[in-house]
């Protein structure tokens, strides 16, 4: 059992280093986190989405937008589209579960947000749809995905595509880069210098 738990925390660290040794990740990162500040400087918000623990990333990453990452700063506009269970339970049963997201889009999605839609395989069919639905009201999408990046990377303007077929080390790694990209939407909001305060590591 103990080489289990060494070959499992090797595979991660593996997965880790390719992620760290492909520069357009790092680069796409920076895009994206660019893009978002200024979507929220301009009123805009970030609406997110995914599936089963990409769900749970999309509720994690919109708190550390909400509330806070490392630091106090003013709240930054996020809004996790997995947590109202009347609209997901409405919407997967009158309308199917492939809607469940590209409804909320139709309704709360506006001009000057941005999407970013998890999903491991790339594949989610309401993923899909919620891309399908932010190209109809003009809204910028952002993919986080593994493997190939499937059919979501040919509907995303900005993937991150994790090299790895293994779930859970596709999972480790996107709340790394989950975490890192809300750094980055603080840096290009408030300034390079705005997180020399002492951290706060009350959670």
């Amino acid at each position: 059992m103990k080489q289990l738990v060494q070959k499992q925390l090797a595979q991660s660290i593996a997965t880790m280093q390719a992620v760290l040794s492909d520069p357009n990740i790092a680069d796409t990162i920076v895009s994206v986190g660019q893009l978002t500040a200024k979507a929220m400087q301009n009123g805009g918000k970030l609406l997110v989405a995914g599936n089963g623990g990409s769900a749970a990333d999309a509720q994690h990453l919109v708190a550390e937008f909400v509330v806070r990452l490392t630091v106090n700063r003013p709240a930054l506009r996020a809004i996790a589209l997995t947590t109202d269970t009347s609209i997901l339970t409405a919407g997967g049963n009158d309308f199917g579960y492939e809607t469940v997201f590209s409804r909320q889009i139709e309704a709360l999605g506006q001009p000057g947000d941005v999407f970013l839609g998890i999903s491991t395989s790339g594949n989610s069919k309401n993923i899909i749809a919620a891309l399908e639905q932010c190209a109809k009201q003009g809204i910028p999408t952002i993919g986080f995905t593994g493997g190939n990046g499937g059919r979501m990377r040919e509907l995303c303007e900005y993937n991150v595509v994790i090299p790895s077929d293994v779930t859970m080390n596709i999972q480790e790694s996107h709340l790394a880069l989950e975490h890192i990209f809300c750094m980055v939407v603080e840096r290009f909001t408030f300034g390079m210098d705005f997180d020399k305060q002492p951290q706060n590591l009350a959670e």
